[in-house]
């Protein structure tokens, strides 16, 4: 309990720390500057046995979209127990929390309407200028890894900065928003009959073409929101691409997985 003034008069109870037996890294918390000068919160947990004077690949693992807060100021940073387990396994796991997030206002979240995924690359590639700020980030071993609208940054921030990310994991991706379910779409992209600029803009199928390197993609056939067209229509399109002679060597080779199956089950590989 604490006073007026943020003093604690009481303490009720304290909790134990269930994680103090295991190897957890440091978590830092930090904030950066948008484009049009809104602050972007951060996390960035480290190895448990870190040493600065070493080079570790990173991780971005990104959400990105409406009715989320990946960064929170609670136990864990709200980075959960798999995030640590990455730490654990020497990488760096660096989050932003972008333009388009939520809890941070109606201008904060509503400036992406129509235009899904275009400000939020923006200021998830302000948090990799930052990154390779770092003496100890490889910048040559970047990836990103993401679920459902954070699948969708995941495939859209390969796809658009293919120089950057060595590898990335899409979960449950939208990979067209004209696929998606309307109460969802509609509301931050309106019609493609009202808005077809946005919906050419933010389409992933017309841009296979660009794909460079490997992309992990894990797809339940029985999603009942993202649905199976999305994976279909994109796969079909890449083997088109892969098969034709002008396209250039990097892009035929490159490489694409897919669990088919997979549910919500991080390592399925049914």
């Amino acid at each position: 309990m604490q006073d007026k003034n943020g003093k604690i008069v009481r303490r009720l109870h304290e909790a134990e720390n269930p994680l103090k037996d295991y190897c957890i890294g440091q978590t830092v918390l930090g904030t950066l500057k948008a484009d049009d000068g809104q602050t972007l919160y951060t996390r960035l947990i480290k190895p448990y046995n870190f040493d600065a004077s070493k080079k570790y690949p990173v991780i971005v693992y990104v959400y990105g979209g409406p009715h989320a807060q990946l960064i929170t100021d609670t136990w864990t940073a709200g980075a959960g127990i798999y995030l640590n387990y990455l730490a654990q396994e020497g990488f760096l796991v660096f989050t932003l929390d972008n333009r388009g997030s939520a809890d941070r206002g109606e201008a904060f979240e509503q400036c992406i309407h129509r235009q899904c995924g275009q400000l939020e690359m923006r200021d998830q590639m302000k948090g990799i200028e930052w990154l390779k700020t770092l003496p100890y980030v490889d910048a040559n071993r970047i990836g990103s890894d993401g679920w459902s609208y954070g699948g969708f940054m995941s495939t859209s921030l390969k796809i658009n900065h293919p120089e950057t990310f060595k590898v990335s994991v899409a979960g449950g991706p939208v990979l067209d928003w004209k696929y998606y379910e309307i109460m969802y779409g509609e509301r931050y992209m309106d019609t493609p009959e009202e808005n077809p600029e946005g919906y050419e803009l933010t389409s992933l199928e017309n841009k296979t073409d660009k794909l460079e390197g490997k992309l992990l993609m894990i797809h339940c056939t029985t999603d009942p929101v993202v649905v199976w067209q999305h994976r279909a229509f994109f796969i079909l399109i890449l083997l088109y691409w892969s098969n034709q002679k002008y396209v250039s060597t990097a892009n035929r080779n490159c490489s694409i997985k897919i669990f088919l199956n997979a549910e919500i089950q991080i390592g399925s590989q049914k």
